[in-house]
């Protein structure tokens, strides 16, 4: 990609304008049908494992984590995040690059949970004292623990993200925000105390691999650029 002019902060507003316009009653169904899907696999497989558990080890990384209830927002903040990745894609064949790449890492991690259940083990917390979080591990038990989907898609998304930010040109401070965020959603499964480590690091790399051919796709950029003077090769 040539830049013979930077792109301007106003430019990169409107780019993102165009992109989260482009398509949007096509993410909607997508999210609103998706989400739900992919749940109810997820509770099935939490609540009727099919095998032996396997509890998840502790490492030193874990013993650093202190929990935190603060770290909720976080947590949950992965369900706007997704959607953003979506939002942010442009042409159905974008949008379909993602699904497909979206729900082969679905595949992948409801079929390990099938075939090697894991768990997060009993930690030494007094739950009562964070209402907040003894509230999530009664939705959200301690199951279903390796590899950390809530991670791997928080990198699938960050991945996705950050493509799209690279060639419209947002400044540095945009993109940095974008990885901080995706650290952040993972820090908060370890302060939240849903996963341990092991299960963070399993989930970073199936989110990376699953975003890699997403990653890899020329992003379109609309016409609203035709005057910056970027061009692609």
């Amino acid at each position: 990609m040539n830049h013979s002019e930077t792109p301007s902060r106003g430019s990169v507003v409107q780019e993102v304008g165009v992109r989260l316009r482009a398509l949007w009653a096509v993410k909607a169904v997508g999210l609103t049908v998706g989400i739900p899907l992919f749940f109810a696999a997820y509770f099935y497989l939490l609540r009727h494992p099919q095998f032996p558990v396997t509890v998840m080890p502790l490492t030193w990384v874990d013993r650093l984590v202190t929990i935190r209830a603060e770290a909720l927002p976080l947590y949950f903040s992965l369900w706007v995040y997704v959607p953003l990745a979506v939002g942010l894609l442009k042409e159905r064949a974008e949008l379909w690059a993602f699904a497909l790449a979206a729900i082969a890492l679905s595949v992948v991690g409801l079929t390990l949970f099938f075939f090697w259940p894991t768990a997060v083990p009993p930690l030494d917390v007094d739950w009562s004292a964070y209402p907040s979080l003894a509230f999530l591990k009664t939705v959200d038990a301690a199951g279903n623990a390796c590899p950390s989907l809530h991670v791997a898609f928080a990198v699938f998304a960050a991945r996705c993200i950050g493509r799209v930010l690279r060639v419209i040109g947002a400044g540095v401070a945009v993109r940095a925000g974008n990885v901080l965020w995706a650290l952040g959603i993972a820090y908060s499964t370890l302060a939240t105390g849903q996963h341990v480590a092991l299960d963070v690091v399993a989930g970073g790399g199936l989110g990376a691999l699953a975003a890699w051919p997403v990653v890899r796709r020329p992003v379109a950029q609309s016409r609203s650029w035709a005057g910056v003077g970027i061009t692609q090769r």
